[in-house]
């Protein structure tokens, strides 16, 4: 039998659908058979700890240090929500990043494109702020666009799916990108 043009392609798709979706339900199931332990360490909270320790088993190299208080509460509680009540990963890919750090992503960004339609300069980055967060797989991002209200976190950029930002004043105006700026859109 012949494959169509793209069949590898949608091959590999398959597999990375039936892995992603492998990868949700073994990390539901861990969080369900580490919440008898939680009840114990961690009365009140065992469903927000069960999920925490599962999804630092799922996602290790996460580092949720430097994030703001309120982003961290927020994120933590929107990411058991996801993965108690509908069985969705919600992982961080960036969170905080020092000033230097943010001054390089924009500078090599700005270099290689000439222009800076992903980053930010450090005095204008939520993440220097640790209130910016990078979110994966898509369909975390998914949910967190659909729910993520509720924990105060909003997509704010149009080309960037996995960027989400903490607003416990409410939903911030969403623009093109994160170059973009109310004066472009006036011109």
């Amino acid at each position: 039998m012949r494959r169509p043009p793209g069949g590898a392609r949608f091959h590999r798709l398959d597999d990375a659908r039936r892995r992603d979706v492998g990868y949700r339900l073994i990390t539901r199931l861990l969080a369900f058979a580490l919440w008898p332990f939680a009840v114990v360490l961690a009365p009140g909270r065992a469903r927000s700890a069960a999920c925490a320790w599962a999804l630092r088993i799922r996602f290790p190299a996460e580092d949720l240090t430097g994030l703001s208080p309120g982003t961290l509460a927020a994120f933590t509680a929107a990411r058991a929500t996801a993965l108690w009540r509908d069985g969705t990963l919600l992982g961080l890919t960036s969170g905080h990043r020092d000033a230097q750090a943010q001054h390089r992503l924009f500078t090599a960004e700005a270099g290689r494109a000439g222009t800076a339609r992903h980053t930010l300069p450090p005095a204008l980055s939520r993440h220097v702020t640790g209130s910016a967060l990078d979110v994966r797989p898509r369909d975390g991002a998914r949910w967190l666009e659909r729910h993520g209200a509720a924990h105060h976190l909003y997509r704010v950029y149009d080309n960037e799916w996995w960027h989400f930002e903490y607003h416990p004043e409410g939903r911030p105006p969403r623009v093109p990108h994160p170059g973009f700026s109310l004066a472009d859109a006036e011109s």
